[in-house]
């Protein structure tokens, strides 16, 4: 978090009153969003609210002892980011503060009050090679030269988009660091690798494009049912212990964008632990190198102070813009946002303004809507093309999607992933309800698959989904009458459905192998399961027991397909197994 000098801060205030992380202070000469700090200890903090001569603020870190008549002091500045080398494999709190660097600070895992550092490294050199010559006309956003931030990322350095820009006068190649000079334009603007930039407002872009290509997850039932995409936004809404923290993390390890940005929102500690233990030991699949190289970490735990909580999600959105700016694809993993809107309950309730549906404040869908409407798949103004993709964890208490940060969630993104409780108490991993979720990218991303994985693509899924959807209305008569009282047809589609729901939409993610499926295999794996449902239909209609069909042995090799490392002659010999067995029946 960009840190005020002393010639910036002005001590123009003091404190009147000090309710929890909410602070009141008068004769403050400050503008709405501006950081400030408070007391004698100097906590960061944010003017939310000014009423004549009275500025509310609120402060990002614990406030007891904090008194009445202490200073504030103000920086004249929005809340904002550090912008440049350095901020992959890195670890922050919920405004920037890099912890391993606070943790040296202190000499302690447990940090002091008022202890800060700036975002990015200010010392360490980088390696610049520029990208244009002098005499060339830059504008703002424009990439003038790049830097191997990362054995796997390519940091480009660009124009500060709130720079005129002009004609390059000076630049060289060599180590730098961020706050080195290493471009000079002829109207005097000096250009360094660091930039800094409000997390509440949007960095600028040129037009925002219809998504056409899908955000492969490796996750079957996410990308043969529910797909979303680059550029999309989603929701997994879940009850305590149905995975949506597995699946965040799942999606964080096998996505294929070139950065992800974890934003670790009021979770639990241990979970976050996770993270930061298996992500630098973890293989990047696409390149090979330490997923930690294309992977920013914000962790604002369920014992940090809340206020911090209300601003890590715009913190994480700046940082993926700014990464999207340089033409990457970028994956926002927010986890969860129901912990932020509770946050801004409690700043709200504090503020004593009107609560709107339980407690939240009346702005809560703005809210959401101003944070999901960041995502994208843009065209750039320097004429790349990026994309923020946006996966918001839901908290629903006691499970119930009806709750006001769920449905308002649901007016917004355009994919949802509905976690069941009941599916995870079963072992069904992921717990992701194929009856309530939905994808509204389908048809826009059916061309995709057609082109890049089957042509058969859009009419396999649609079979999987009305076999799946036939499951359902006969396991209520099932559970009145008894499986042996259907006709035999339908007692054929309970089996087939078993084979999608175990073979199909069940995923090990613990396992080497299953925990990653690529298109083309989550294709294979739907395509051996429907020439099983055809083979046993034509052996049914000439007459053969459906006893008989169930009990060929090839068909319990569907559920193995996943843990194939050579799947692809694995099918073809399934196939051709069943297709054989099923036909010696009759």
């Amino acid at each position: 978090m960009s840190q005020a000098t002393d010639t910036d801060v002005r001590e123009d205030g003091r404190i009147e009153s000090v309710s929890g992380p909410v602070v009141t202070a008068i004769d403050l000469d400050a503008r709405m969003n501006d950081v400030v700090y408070v007391g004698n200890e100097g906590l960061m903090g944010e003017v939310i609210e000014i009423e004549g001569n009275i500025t509310t603020i609120q402060v990002y870190e614990e406030t007891s002892n904090v008194s009445p008549g202490e200073p504030v002091e103000s920086t004249g500045s929005p809340l904002s980011v550090d912008l440049g080398p350095g901020m992959l494999d890195a670890i922050y709190d919920g405004v920037q503060r890099p912890l391993d660097v606070l943790e040296q600070k202190m000499n302690s895992a447990f940090l002091d009050r008022g202890v800060d550092a700036p975002g990015i490294d200010l010392e360490k050199t980088w390696e610049f090679t520029p990208e244009v010559e002098v005499g060339d006309e830059v504008e703002p956003n424009d990439i003038v030269g790049t830097v191997p931030e990362t054995p796997s990322i390519d940091h480009k350095v660009m124009v500060p988009p709130d720079y005129e820009g002009g004609e390059v006068t000076a630049i060289e190649a060599g180590d730098y660091t961020v706050e080195d000079t290493v471009v000079e334009l002829d109207n005097g603007e000096e250009i360094t690798m660091h930039q800094e930039w409000p997390v509440r407002e949007a960095r600028p872009a040129n037009e925002k494009q219809t998504p056409t290509t899908p955000l492969v997850s490796g996750q079957r039932i996410l990308d043969g049912l529910f797909p979303i995409a680059k550029g999309g936004t989603a929701a997994i809404p879940g009850p305590f212990g149905s995975g949506k923290t597995v699946t965040q993390h799942q999606l964080a390890k096998w996505a294929d964008a070139d950065i992800v940005v974890y934003v670790g929102c009021g979770e639990r500690g241990n979970e976050m632990t996770e993270v930061i233990e298996d992500f630098p030991e973890l293989e990047d699949p696409t390149t090979g190198n330490a997923l930690m190289d294309r992977t920013c970490l914000i962790a604002n735990t369920s014992n940090m102070p809340v206020a911090a909580r209300e601003s890590c999600v715009y913190t994480g959105i700046t940082i993926a813009e700014y990464f999207r700016d340089m033409g990457y694809d970028v994956a926002l993993m927010a986890d969860s946002t129901s912990r932020w809107a509770e946050a801004m309950r409690e700043i709200s309730s504090r503020l004593e303004e009107m609560p709107g549906e339980e407690g939240y404040p009346a702005y809560l869908a703005a809210r959401l809507a101003e944070f999901y409407e960041r995502a994208g798949y843009f065209s750039n103004v320097n004429g790349t093309e990026g994309s923020v993709s946006v996966i918001g964890a839901v908290s629903p208490p006691g499970g119930d999607f009806s709750e006001p940060v769920t449905q308002n969630t649901l007016r917004i993104v355009k994919t949802f992933w509905a976690l069941d409780a009941d599916l995870a108490e079963r072992r069904h991993f992921p717990a992701i309800n194929w009856d309530e979720s939905y994808s509204l990218y389908r048809d826009q991303l059916d061309p995709w698959f057609v082109e890049n994985v089957d042509s058969d693509w859009p009419e396999t899924r649609q079979w999987a989904v009305d076999v799946l959807d036939e499951e359902g209305e006969l396991q209520e008569i099932v559970q009145l009458v008894g499986k042996d009282a259907l006709p035999e047809d339908q007692q054929l589609t309970l089996e087939v459905a078993r084979y999608l729901r175990e073979a199909y939409l069940q995923q090990n993610a613990l396992h080497d192998v299953d925990t990653f499926c690529e298109p083309a295999k989550t294709y294979g794996i739907l395509d051996a399961i429907q020439t099983f449902n055809d083979e046993a239909f034509d052996a049914l209609d000439a007459g053969v027991p459906v006893e008989e069909i169930t009990d060929v042995e090839a068909a319990p090799r569907l559920n193995r397909i996943g843990v194939q490392e050579d799947w692809e002659e694995y099918i073809e010999d399934l196939k051709d197994e069943l297709a054989s067995q099923l036909r010696e029946l009759y």
